[in-house]
């Protein structure tokens, strides 16, 4: 680590009350967003280990009710585990207050910083390796609506206004194909048109929440296997982690996206379409953890419409992709020249490849949903 970093973390190290005397600090995790560091305290008692990260200001332009959504959030959950005789320890992340008692502090530069303790024996994967490995972060996301069943959601920030709002989504794509800064357009024609022709699919969810036919919850909305601990020795998920994103959401929208990034065939920037599909054996693994994670808490319309969110999920990042295509690349990071465009395109085939299987989709919720 170069010294002026060593000499930054140092400053942000001493607004916190860490018990013992600095032993190391490292970069950790795979993230792409936050600066993250794990930091280790020689004490009497033996090592302890923490978690610090800087919050990505360009992303998450509203930290600080960020992290009031993360406090309240996990507050409940520790109320709820311990009611269970759980382990609040290591089956929800735990904020470390600062000196001055808030969640986070600033360094001189207007950064944000926040702690956590650091769970061990457990690791992330970035990767779905086995049938196990998907069905547990299934259960894990699962068990997080169940815990939250009850939670008042409309009390949380949108701290990422209109994040799955697709009709908005749609509208910036349709500015985006009309003003065509990067004069794109004629080159995706057929994506235009696949997106244009599916309109009407972009205000389905939208329209059932606005009518209260699908309920607001409490959503992670970044359901990716990354985001769930895995216990070293038993193999089975321990906690949801990363709740950036936490804030008021449809249940559907989660599974949907866990969906889309795991249960596909392929590489999210793939270039052969031939070898783009979803998998409805993973498919199938996942609705039986997520499932049986939920417990019986979502209700008979949101079950209907879990293959719907895939498909929706689905669409919207398509949607996301080919409009930053557009525009120029700005918001995705790219490492080559139309991985924009690919990523979209391997979207928009996933959406086609969804709705061909749309029946066996909706029987497989069904074959499951029977048993809660």
């Amino acid at each position: 680590m170069e010294r002026a970093r060593r000499t930054e973390i140092s400053e942000i190290i001493a607004q916190f009350d860490f018990p013992g005397e600095s032993k190391e600090c490292i970069s950790f995790g795979s993230g792409h967003i936050n600066d993250t560091y794990r930091l280790t305290f020689e004490t009497g008692d033996g090592d302890r280990q923490y978690i610090l990260q800087r919050m990505n200001k360009a992303i998450f332009t509203r930290p600080v009710e960020l992290m009031e959504n993360i406090c309240r959030v996990t507050d409940w959950l520790r109320r709820k585990i311990e009611e269970r005789g759980g382990d609040v320890w290591r089956e929800t992340p735990n904020v470390i207050p600062a000196k001055d008692g808030r969640p986070y502090c600033t360094d001189s530069g207007g950064e944000y910083w926040r702690a956590y303790y650091y769970i061990t024996g457990a690791t992330s994967y970035d990767m779905v390796k086995s049938d196990d490995d998907f069905y547990e972060s299934a259960v894990a996301f699962g068990r997080f609506q169940q815990l939250l069943a009850d939670y008042p959601a409309e009390t949380l920030h949108e701290t990422i206004p209109k994040f799955h709002d697709t009709v908005d989504r749609f509208a910036k794509f349709d500015r985006a194909v009309n003003e065509d800064v990067c004069g794109r357009a004629a080159s995706v024609a057929g994506e235009i048109r696949f997106v244009v022709e599916r309109e009407p699919l972009a205000h389905v969810l939208c329209d059932q929440q606005a009518s209260g036919e699908l309920p607001t919850r409490v959503t992670h909305n970044d359901t990716k296997l990354n985001n769930v601990l895995i216990d070293d020795e038993t193999g089975k998920a321990i906690c949801v982690i990363d709740l950036d994103t936490v804030m008021p959401g449809l249940s559907v929208n989660d599974f949907g996206d866990s969906i889309r990034f795991g249960a596909s065939t392929a590489a999210e920037d793939e270039r052969d379409l031939d070898k783009v599909s979803m998998d409805l054996h993973l498919y199938e693994v996942y609705v039986k953890g997520f499932l049986k994670g939920c417990a019986g808490a979502l209700t008979q319309r949101e079950l209907e419409m879990l293959p719907m969110g895939a498909i929706m999920m689905t669409f919207e990042s398509g949607i996301r992709f080919l409009t930053d295509h557009l525009e120029g690349d700005h918001y995705f990071k790219i490492h080559r020249e139309g991985q924009n465009l690919d990523r979209a395109r391997t979207q928009l085939r996933l959406v086609a490849d969804m709705e061909r299987k749309l029946p066996q989709m909706r029987e497989i919720v069904e074959k499951y949903a029977r048993g809660q």
